[in-house]
């Protein structure tokens, strides 16, 4: 039950990453969107930003969400080998 609601969380943060990452796609000034990306950034920019020190973006390309999903998987997958 413990590893199944890790497992369900784990997954719902990196849907919130990927939300985040669409989000930016879009453009700014739609107060709804902008209400909606600030709350979004609140919960996924803490853990992406210990990725941006690390990989600068290239060419204006922010790769930092990808490699924290993949960091992410593997913490899940260390998780549930545990459990």
């Amino acid at each position: 039950m413990l590893a199944i609601t890790l497992y369900r969380i784990f997954d719902f943060y990196e849907l919130l990453i990927i939300a985040w990452c669409i989000m930016s796609w879009f453009p700014r000034g739609v107060e709804v969107l902008e209400r909606i990306r600030e709350a979004l950034g609140m919960v996924v920019e803490p853990y992406l930003a210990l990725f941006r020190r690390f990989i600068p973006p290239m060419s204006g390309i922010d790769f930092s969400p990808i490699v924290a999903i993949v960091v992410l998987r593997l913490v899940q997958r260390v998780f549930l080998y545990i459990l």
